[in-house]
Parts: structure tokens; sequence; C-alpha cells
């Protein structure tokens, strides 16, 4: 006998509108706070972002980060950050540093003998340090980095609305924006607020979130319009109830699924891809609640056409539909 995992019933009958007001002012409660957030703290960019050298080191001995910090003084590098990196995945014995130096004035990035005067002077305080990774990024490629990615992700947002536009309509391109914009400034204000690493992975992961979260709003969408179709007596807020309720068990099984593989890897992958890791599962969990809580909201408070029988030639989404079939 087939066994089948149903982690919501089929037929539930929740009202997604009975808190819409607090959901609403939750929503755009956490937004304000995240302006706030990297309007005061800013973003920790990566070297990615900010040009200069990281220097990734390991030690069999646990790290002075006063000694370290003592031994690179005398080489007059401005700028440098020593952080102590912990991982549940790491060997008792296994201590690992990033040493990250700014660029310097009127260099593109840290020089060879630069690096290896750091080196030099780190093996002094500790014989047993190793330099497994150097990363180097010049000033002028950093802001060409931030300029481009910046672009990708408006890029998306305008691509995406013309697509849900042409497909619906423009209500729900609206609805579709506004719920992407929370996802993505929400997790970059969770990123201001706990100065986790912001680097071209984490661009990456918040395009990431902007696909998967369409997705899921495009699919509870889809349902809606097939409701208002059927359905085109039934109060708006009904028939998006409806839809809702009906797409309900494989927003929470693929959501669910997908969270399990990425806490594993947030767990156990390592300290590497762990900010990419991190804005991927919290982009998931916010995405998920803005397919639910956001979009729908913002359709509903602008109105949708009830009757998709007669295609109107003025609206996008239906003029390229015999019969107002997709």
């Amino acid at each position: 006998m087939a066994f089948r995992l149903k982690l919501v019933p089929n037929d539930t009958k929740i009202d997604f509108f009975k808190w819409q007001k607090l959901t609403f002012g939750f929503s755009a409660l956490l937004m304000v706070l995240s302006v706030i957030c990297l309007l005061v703290f800013g973003l920790n960019f990566g070297i990615d972002f900010r040009g200069g050298t990281t220097i990734r080191t390991e030690a069999t001995q646990p790290i002075d980060v006063g000694a370290y910090r003592e031994a690179m003084q005398p080489l007059n590098l401005g700028d440098v950050a020593i952080t102590q990196v912990f991982d549940p995945s790491f060997d008792a014995d296994q201590h690992v540093a990033q040493v990250r130096i700014s660029a310097q004035d009127g260099a593109e990035a840290v020089t060879p003998d630069t690096i290896l005067a750091v080196e030099a002077a780190l093996q002094e305080v500790d014989p047993t340090v190793t330099f497994p990774s150097v990363e180097s990024v010049g000033p002028k490629v950093s802001g060409e980095l931030i300029q481009t990615a910046i672009y990708s992700v408006l890029a998306s947002l305008i691509a995406i609305s013309v697509y849900i536009w042409l497909r619906f309509e423009w209500q729900f391109s609206v609805g579709a924006i506004v719920a992407l914009i929370h996802d993505v400034l929400i997790t970059m204000g969770v990123f201001a607020l706990f100065q986790i690493k912001f680097d071209l992975a984490t661009v990456a992961a918040l395009l990431t979130i902007v696909g998967y979260s369409i997705n899921d709003t495009v699919v509870v969408f889809d349902r809606l319009r097939e409701n208002l179709m059927k359905f085109k007596k039934m109060p708006l807020r009904d028939v998006m109830n409806l839809s809702v309720n009906e797409t309900l068990s494989r927003t929470v099984m693929t959501s669910g699924t997908t969270l399990v593989a990425l806490i594993a890897l947030l767990v156990l992958g390592g300290d590497v891809i762990r900010s990419f890791v991190f804005a991927i599962t919290f982009g998931i969990v916010i995405g998920t609640y803005s397919s639910v809580y956001v979009a729908k909201n913002v359709v509903l408070w602008l109105g949708v056409k009830r009757d998709w029988s007669k295609p109107d030639p003025k609206a996008a989404g239906t003029q390229f539909n015999e019969g107002g079939t997709p």
C-alpha cells in the first residue's frame, strides 16, 4: 500500500483575511524597520564589494586574535579585520580565521609582497598556521560589481512584472512586485541588523529568492484565475481564500522539503557558504509568507476583472487568449 505524507489536509477552510490588518501591518512594519537598519547599520560588504584581500588561515592551535593583530601592526596595513570562524563541522584541532585587509590608497589590491609579509608575521605567532585561500578584489572592480548587482536585481523585478502583467492582469503584476520587494528588502534588513557578510553569493541568493517567491505566487494566482472563471458570483475575498486553501498543501510541502535540505546545509555546509544558505533559507520562509499574506491582499485591494469569459482587448493577459483560457 502506497504511503502518502500530507502535512496539510486537502479540504482546509482557513480564513487568510481574518487577520489581514495585522499581517499587512506586520509586513509594513518589517519593511520600515529593514530600511532603518540599512540606513543606520549599513550592509557588511564582503571583499567582493569593498575591495581588498581576504586571507583564510587554519591552525591546530587555538587562535589568539590579539597576537595576530599585534604581529601585523608593524606592517601598517590600515584597516585590518580578523575574524575567528566557528563551525560545528570543524575538527577539534581545526581553528580557522579570516584576515581581511582593505585595499591600500592608490592600489588596486594588496600586493603579493604584502601578502607574503602577512603570512610570515602570522607564522611567527603560530608555526602551525597555513593559508588555504587568498582572495583579492580591486576597488574599481568592486564598484562595478555593486552596480551590476543592483542592475541584476532590478532587471529581474522588471522582467517578472511584465511577465505577470501579460499572463494575468496588471493588478496581479503589482501584487507580485510588492511581494518580491517585501521579500528582498526584509532579507537585506536582516543582513544589516546582524551584520552578516553581504557578497556576490548573497546577491545570487537574493535572485534565487525572487525566483522561488514568484513561483509560489504564480501557483496561487493561477488557481485564483481558474476559480474566478468558475465562481463568477462568489465574492472576490472568498475566491481568494478558496484558492489559497486549495494550494496550501502544495505550498507547505514544497517549502518544507526545501527547508529540510537548506537547514542541513546551514548546519553542516561550513562557513564559506553560510551567508548564501542563510539568505535562501530566510528568503523562502518570508517568500512563502508573502505569497499567502501580501501578494493576494494587494490584488484584493486593487480589485480584478470577474468575467474572464469576455476578453478585454485593452487589457494585458486576455488579449492573447481565445475565450479567456490560458
